[in-house]
């Protein structure tokens, strides 16, 4: 479909950031003149001064504001058809020039580490830093992990080599794969990373097989080279940690995000107690497929058809308003204010970005981006995509610019309430047992593939580091021995461990991020927390749920995500997601 034939009602109204492409590039001409000619050096040396620090602060402040307004805007017209040259160039032209402007300030963190704790902290206390007393408490906290100027300049030479692993495996991964081609359906085309996710959900048992068993042999051509690449990332965490005096790799990445190693073992630990449950799902799958043996393959294959939900738009909304009222009426009239002063890119047009998400400035409300069909699916990302934006647009509304913006710790929390909201509400309004099934089947196999799944991966890669920490070189053999061991611990005896999967491991890009998929099991673990307590305390969980939102990032997260009620060092939220699997599974057999 052409941008042009979509009614204007159902596009975003991008007249917030800028009323027109005029408009924003009279506005980058003003920005680059004012930015390239700045004095920067004024502010160099003297970062102990008060004034000096806090003017500098108001200058960056001022900075990032107008740079981000002119990206996002440039972003989203180039998402609208990606084949636009002109979007394409004013990108080309942001990141450039901001390269050029962060390369001059620096020198600030480095100053600003080299400051005595008494002056880190004087400034801490002053009431005219309380906009800023987060991050410069940061910088005390960090000091322990920051080397002299020379030895950090060395760090920052080093990096080009170190930190391009991620690259050298999307190459891999996108243009060395030489995937084949299969079929679909009895029609032949060629595979593809999107169309194997496709493959696996879908009924046809023989193509599923044919498809996970090409797709790994793609792999299983690469390890070597792939085997080397990872073991490349994982010594690169090793130098840094080293360099960097921590005790381990993982103590190192989650420092980054101010989160203690706590939160990981937990997940970890709890998540072990759950098996057993998980290990009765997967059985419990292989019983309703009517498989002597269950394989890999199978393990997306839909329990329950005929049962989609299939909504215009304009339906599909209103039914999410009323989904999340328990959240209140100020939710539900934000959820309005979004539809109505069109947040929203709702339909697929040719040239469009794929999938979906939500963006935004500080200055602005959220935009979401959608590509809508008439699926369950899509209504659920609805959900999801304005779970981020009431996010932001809370944080901004209750945060000064520099703590408004919220860590990817926090991300997914907001927006899998709303999803777990939408299944609650969907299941109590229907008399439909066929829908009551699909609704619990789908939320088992959100917490398969978000909880138990995305652990697998984390243990995975502790488990990888800690070989490596040790002395021990890391191989093919032994990083899929690792894996292929954990997936038998993770799925039980329900099913076939198809030799395939022992390479599971060498296809997930996020390992090139090390320990970062931990966080999408923390954010859905902390999500029924709490909506468990939404549906049983009402108004006092929402209007701590609200704080939540409004807490942007003006501390740590786990302090932030205590605010709902959710204590992430303790085991409690970790043992109610379980106990909300069990009693879903439960749920689910009793309608069988």
């Amino acid at each position: 479909m052409d941008r042009k034939e979509i009614a204007e009602s159902l596009k975003w109204d991008l007249s917030g950031l800028y009323e027109s492409d005029e408009a924003w590039e009279k506005a980058y001409a003003s920005f680059e003149e004012k930015y390239a000619n700045y004095d920067y050096s004024a502010f160099q040396g003297k970062l102990a001064d008060k004034k000096v620090l806090l003017d500098f602060f108001k200058m960056e402040e001022e900075f990032s504001r107008m740079a981000e307004k002119l990206y996002v805007y440039a972003s989203m017209r180039h998402d609208e058809d990606v084949r636009v040259s002109k979007y394409n160039s004013y990108l080309a032209k942001m990141g450039s020039f901001l390269s050029k402007v962060y390369a001059s300030m620096a020198f600030v963190e480095p100053e600003l580490t080299a400051l005595s704790d008494g002056a880190l902290n004087a400034f801490i206390a002053d009431p005219d830093f309380k906009d800023y007393d987060y991050r410069l408490s940061r910088v005390v906290s960090s000091k322990a992990h920051v080397l002299c100027e020379g030895e950090e300049k060395l760090l920052a030479l080093a990096s080009d080599v170190t930190r391009d692993f991620r690259s050298i495996f999307m190459m891999l991964d996108n243009a060395n794969l030489n995937l084949p081609k299969n079929t679909i359906d009895g029609e032949e085309v060629q595979m593809s990373h999107g169309l194997y996710g496709l493959v696996l959900h879908s009924t046809n048992r023989k193509e599923r097989e044919s498809w996970f068993k090409k797709y790994y042999e793609a792999y299983i051509k690469l390890i070597d080279s792939i085997t080397q690449t990872y073991y490349g990332n994982v010594k690169s965490d090793i130098f840094y940690k080293e360099a960097r005096k921590y005790n381990t790799c993982l103590e190192k990445a989650l420092d980054g995000e101010d989160v203690s190693p706590v939160v990981y073992n937990n997940l970890i630990e709890t998540i072990h107690s759950a098996l057993p449950t998980m290990h009765r799902y997967i059985s419990l799958r292989k019983e309703i497929l009517g498989y002597e043996t269950q394989h890999m393959y199978d393990i997306y294959a839909p329990l329950v058809e005929n049962a989609d939900i299939k909504l215009p738009f304009e339906e599909a909304y209103d039914l999410i308003i009323k989904g999340l009222a328990p959240l209140g009426k100020e939710y539900q009239a934000l959820l309005k204010k979004g539809k109505d002063e069109r947040w929203i890119d709702v339909m697929e047009n040719d040239g469009k970005r794929s999938g979906a998400y939500s963006t935004g400035v500080y200055d602005s409300h959220p935009y979401v981006l959608l590509n809508y069909q008439e699926t369950t699916n899509d209504i659920f990302t609805i959900a999801h995509e304005m779970g981020h934006s009431i996010h932001t647009y809370q944080s901004n509304e209750g945060q000064a610019y520099a703590k408004s913006q919220y860590t990817i710790f926090l991300a997914e929390i907001a927006s899998t309430v709303n999803e777990v909201l939408l299944m609650k509400y969907l299941y109590k309004n229907t008399d439909d047992k066929n829908v009551k099934k699909y609704m619990l089947n789908y939320y088992m196999d959100m917490i398969r593939a978000t909880m138990f799944r995305q652990t697998q991966f984390a243990e995975f890669e502790q488990i990888a580091h800690a070989k490596a920490e040790s002395g021990e070189p890391l191989t093919k053999e032994n990083l899929c021995e690792t894996y292929y061991e954990l997936n038998k611990q993770y799925y039980g005896e329900g099913i076939e461990h198809d030799q395939e999967i022992s390479y599971e491991w060498a296809r997930i890009p996020h390992f090139y991020t090390s320990f970062y998929v931990y966080k999408y099991a923390t954010g859905i673990i902390s999500a029924i927390s709490i909506v468990k307590r939404i549906l049983t305390e009402g108004e006092s969980a929402v209007k701590d749920y609200f704080e939540f939102l409004r807490g942007g990032g003006s501390t740590d997260p786990v302090s932030i995500l205590k605010k709902a009620g959710v204590d992430l060092t303790t085991k409690a939220p970790f043992e109610t997601a379980m106990q909300e699997f069990a009693e879903t599974l439960a749920e689910f057999e009793k309608l069988l």
